[in-house]
């Protein structure tokens, strides 16, 4: 077979020779059955690595038979091809095994009582029990933070996008990056040291809002600050042309073409904070009773509740943790399909 065959096309143009569609997956079930049959022959017993030997395989098979009758050019593209789609399955795998394990084991205890009751006269040893008071504590120290860094957040975004200029400007950037790498323990021993030990407040799902509220900010301010940026300055100077004050611009114009990118933002940002464990262990301690006060005594978290069910080690608490992270999950899926109604809802119109 030559190199590269060319046969004329209608109008007289030339076309190298080209692989079929289905060749990509030629490839990848010729490489899967000669990774099993590597793997078996030097009797390999993990799926992974049977797995990147397949990989690998493809790979190479991709670009040998592409430059043998494509040229070297576009088996280079397949390759870059091949290395992308790589990557993603070696992505997805673990995230789909992930979630397939936690629906599995999370459906065995999950139902109508296990949401509607708690673990208050229920020992961890023993069947029975729920997440009702985990549930509402989640939601209450959550929309606290959120109450507190929405506003904060997307100030501090408008301040140095639309009026930051000079050192103020560069030391709040540099200090908003500063705090999105701040570990969330560190977040926690710094509310514990000032709202428990200095003003004796106690325990209470509110300090457990306040160390959220500090991780929160600083990804509200980001996502934020990016999608303010992404506003083309012609609206703005239309604007301004008209007479409109800036301030009226940015509440007008502004925040309202940028708004479905925000609500993404916050609604990431309140994701992050969702299964947050560590300021929770330290501010908010935990209970087997209902709290609904989140001002006063410790309360429960579903990140809390997860991890003292699995480290009370019996069967029923597995059940009940695996449940619970279940419960987490949706929670959280349910919040990131909102925000995409949300933003598809409040983005600007578009057409004639």
């Amino acid at each position: 077979m030559s190199h590269a065959t060319l046969s004329p096309k209608r109008g007289g143009t030339l076309r190298g020779a080209t692989l079929p569609k289905w060749f990509p997956w030629a490839v990848a079930v010729g490489s899967i059955a000669a990774g099993l049959g590597i793997s078996a022959a030097a009797g390999l017993g993990s799926s992974i690595q049977w797995a990147l030997i397949a990989a690998v395989l493809f790979v190479l098979g991709s670009f040998a038979i592409s430059a043998r009758i494509e040229g070297r050019r576009q088996a280079k593209d397949r390759v870059a091809t091949s290395l992308v789609w790589v990557a993603f399955i070696l992505a997805v795998i673990p995230l789909a095994s992930l979630v397939w394990e936690t629906v599995k084991r999370g459906v065995q205890v999950l139902d109508g009582y296990f949401l509607t009751h708690s673990m208050g006269v229920v020992a961890d040893t023993e069947p029975g029990g729920g997440i009702y008071h985990a549930i509402l504590g989640t939601l209450e120290q959550v929309g606290l933070a959120t109450l507190f860094s929405v506003p904060i957040g997307v100030l501090t975004a408008i301040y140095l996008v639309e009026y930051g200029r000079g050192r103020l400007a560069k030391a709040v950037t540099f200090f908003v990056d500063v705090m999105t790498g701040i570990p969330s323990i560190v977040a926690g021993l710094f509310v514990l040291s000032l709202w428990v030990l200095i003003l004796d407040m106690g325990p209470s799902g509110l300090a457990g809002a306040f160390a959220l509220c500090i991780l929160m900010i600083p990804v509200v301010v980001r996502s934020t600050e990016e999608m303010l940026k992404l506003v083309p300055n012609e609206l703005r100077e239309a604007s301004l042309a008209l007479g409109v004050p800036k301030w009226r611009t940015i509440l007008k114009v502004v925040l309202p073409t940028s708004v479905g990118g925000i609500i993404t933002g916050v609604m990431l940002a309140i994701a992050r904070i969702t299964g947050e464990t560590a300021p929770v262990l330290l501010l908010v301690w935990g209970t087997d009773f209902i709290n609904a006060n989140p001002f006063k005594d410790p309360q429960e978290s579903l990140p809390m509740y997860i991890y003292l069910q699995y480290s009370a080690g019996s069967d029923p608490a597995y059940d009940r943790a695996w449940a619970a992270a279940l419960t987490l999950i949706a929670f959280i899926m349910i919040l990131n399909l909102l925000a995409r109604g949300i933003a598809r809802w409040k983005a600007p119109k578009t057409g004639r």
